[in-house]
């Protein structure tokens, strides 16, 4: 899976075969630094992985000793224009920095920034998107394209390269799902370096997890991306739910629970649209490696329940709890989740 290349961002390995990892991005104001801490904490219990947070200021500097001291998992500062920044985020103790080296200034800057990653051991991401393209490589395109979207890629790392720093990661993000899939096959042949996966400005929770879905899981499924970001405007704890559905239902993350419920149809007696939601959010946070079905009824419910570890399927008022295939329990329709969350329990 993923590129040739690896790094790693703290105690979390990227690329070169290594599971695909999940991240977020704070969004409290980062003068908020008991809000951010507050919501950095919540990310990493929703199953985030890494963790970036602006850092606009030399204030803001003070947030990545804060989040080191509550959190296991890495931070990465995300910074623009200022080198000072980043140079103060690698003596706070940063995992990693999120930089666009030609944003940054002449080479001495570059270099600086470059020679303390490199002190320290600390990955740079560089993440281009189609509003950020350099004036030469919209004149010889045109406009924005995948290619050059990749082209500005790799002219940055190239910047880091002069320099000996190779310890990037790659993103190019746009908005558009078909535009954002081309880069990253582009990319993925042109360079070797990991790839961090997203569409941004993907929009609310809707439709930006349809898109993330759609741009994200195409690229996965042909063994392109290492890491992700769900980008959505909404709480980010809900990006982390839906990236970690998409490597479940792409096959690429076996911990947690597999969910799978019918679509009901004319012959279901029972609520399951109501029944389905309840038992999906209750086990939301359940960390069990089980298969739970919620079926309608026993037309498919039995044979769907005996590829399940456990499993519901809807009678007329009543219901059928399942373990492998064998009923367990008959229970009228108001107890059923309970009784299914109490099979769960005995796992």
């Amino acid at each position: 899976m993923g590129s040739k290349k690896q790094v790693k961002v703290g105690n979390v390995l990227v690329g070169g075969g290594a599971q695909v990892s999940v991240q977020s991005m704070l969004n409290v104001p980062s003068t908020d630094i008991e809000g951010s801490v507050k919501q950095a904490v919540e990310l990493e219990k929703a199953g985030c992985q890494i963790i970036r947070a602006a850092i606009p200021n030399k204030d803001a500097v003070k947030l990545i000793p804060a989040l080191k001291q509550a959190l296991t998992i890495p931070v990465v500062a995300d910074i623009h224009f200022d080198y000072k920044l980043a140079l103060e985020a690698c003596a706070a103790g940063v995992d990693k920095i999120r930089i666009n080296p030609g944003n940054i200034g002449s080479d001495d800057r570059v270099k600086a920034v470059a020679d303390a990653c490199r002190q320290r051991n600390i990955p740079i991401r560089i993440g281009v998107n189609s509003g950020s393209l350099e004036k030469e490589i919209l004149a010889k395109y045109g406009h924005p394209t995948p290619q050059a979207l990749c082209d500005s890629a790799l002219y940055h790392a190239s910047l880091l390269e002069k320099f000996d720093f190779n310890d990037i990661v790659l993103s190019m993000k746009s908005s558009t799902v078909p535009f954002m899939v081309k880069a990253y096959e582009l990319a993925n042949e042109q360079c070797d370096y990991p790839l961090h996966l997203g569409v941004t400005e993907a929009g609310t929770e809707r439709m930006g997890i349809i898109k993330s879905a759609a741009g994200i899981g195409s690229l996965l499924l042909h063994g392109i991306g290492d890491t992700i970001r769900v980008s959505l405007t909404a709480d980010p704890v809900k990006e982390i739910y839906a990236a970690n559905d998409i490597l479940k239902a792409l096959g690429l993350k076996k911990s947690g629970v597999q969910f799978v419920s019918c679509p009901t149809c004319g012959r279901t007696r029972i609520d399951l649209v109501k029944i389905a939601g309840e038992v999906e959010n209750r086990l939301k946070d359940c960390k069990k490696n089980i298969k739970v079905a919620v079926m309608g009824c026993v037309v498919n419910g039995p044979g769907e329940a005996r590829e399940a570890d456990i499993g519901i399927a809807g009678g007329d008022g009543c219901g059928l709890v399942f373990k492998k295939g064998e009923v367990i329990r008959k229970v009228p329709e108001e107890q059923l989740v309970d009784a299914l969350m109490d099979e769960i329990d005995k796992l």
